[in-house]
């Protein structure tokens, strides 16, 4: 399954770079907005599977929908043009 839009269940899964390159993990989301945690520790990753929100404003980057080209099952793939 392949969208564009994210939501509260795409906490968790990987961002990655058009060119393949591991971006970091969407770490929470908050008010129509995902939160990309770029170098997530042990807790991080914990939380985000047990489906707990980690945003930390101050480390997470908002993540814009312009810049997703697909959301799967496992990943968010930004697109080529950013």
């Amino acid at each position: 399954m392949s969208t564009t839009q994210i939501d509260d269940d795409d906490v968790g899964k990987d961002v990655i770079a058009a060119d393949g390159d591991d971006i970091g993990i969407v770490s929470g989301y908050r008010y129509g907005t995902a939160y990309v945690d770029p170098d997530p520790g042990i807790t991080t990753k914990l939380k985000t599977s047990l489906g707990w929100d980690d945003v930390d404003e101050e480390e997470g980057y908002p993540l814009q929908e312009e810049a997703v080209e697909t959301v799967t099952d496992d990943e968010i793939r930004l697109r080529s043009d950013l």
